[in-house]
């Protein structure tokens, strides 16, 4: 049997825009506009070096968490024009129709993450929900760990379906298999560079996660 951790921004739920305007809102004072094109070729994590790389020159810590507060109220307020990837229910009920489990892990904070779930009818196709519970993450390798451990599940039997170089990196870090979905935070071209699959869909991502 297999298991599928699911990512959530930008891979089920579809807030490309979302990021993108919040980031722009962070830019703005100092006359910065990304483009859809420049944010997909220069976002990483950890988001300090991020910031660093579009600003040109070194952000402090203290600076970094100033930034990253803006960059959270911005999104919260574009957040609410978002909606579910056009397939995901498809590819979440295709997966269920397998008799295999599949559970959710994202960055977003916890206590965030759940009610916007449950706002979708989400909840109980999941066996297990885990959100950002810290104040910062700048990997998810950890928090894979701590999902996997708490299903009591071995990363060799999970596949992970998920849109960045970061999901692509925790699923490296653990042992896990990767498909890597292009709605969200990278290029296809980036994407393929780590070697896991890239699939277009959620439902040609499920496809590659069945084989």
């Amino acid at each position: 049997m297999r298991h599928l951790v699911w990512d959530w921004n930008g891979t089920l739920f579809d807030d490309a825009n979302a990021t993108l305007a919040a980031t722009n809102d962070v830019f703005a004072p100092f006359n910065i506009t990304l483009t859809h094109e420049r944010y997909l070729e220069t976002f990483r994590r950890p988001l300090q070096d991020f910031y660093t790389d579009v600003l040109n020159r070194p952000v402090s810590n203290e600076e970094f968490l100033e930034l990253d507060e803006v960059f959270h109220s911005a999104y919260r307020r574009h957040m609410l024009d978002c909606a579910l990837t056009a397939d995901a229910t498809h590819a979440i009920n295709t997966w269920a129709q397998t008799k295999q489990q599949q559970s959710l892990l994202s960055l977003w904070g916890h206590n965030e993450l759940l009610p916007l779930v449950e706002h979708f009818g989400l909840t109980s196709r999941f066996v297990r929900i885990d959100g950002r519970r810290t104040a910062r993450v700048d990997s998810k390798a950890d928090p894979l760990r701590a999902h996997l451990s708490a299903l009591n599940i071995t990363a060799d039997s999970v596949v992970m379906i998920g849109d960045s170089l970061d999901d692509a990196a925790a699923a490296k870090a653990t042992g896990a298999r990767c498909v890597l979905y292009t709605g969200g935070a990278h290029s296809p071209a980036t994407l393929a560079q780590t070697g896991f699959p890239v699939a277009t869909s959620l439902a040609a991502a499920i496809e590659l996660a069945l084989t």
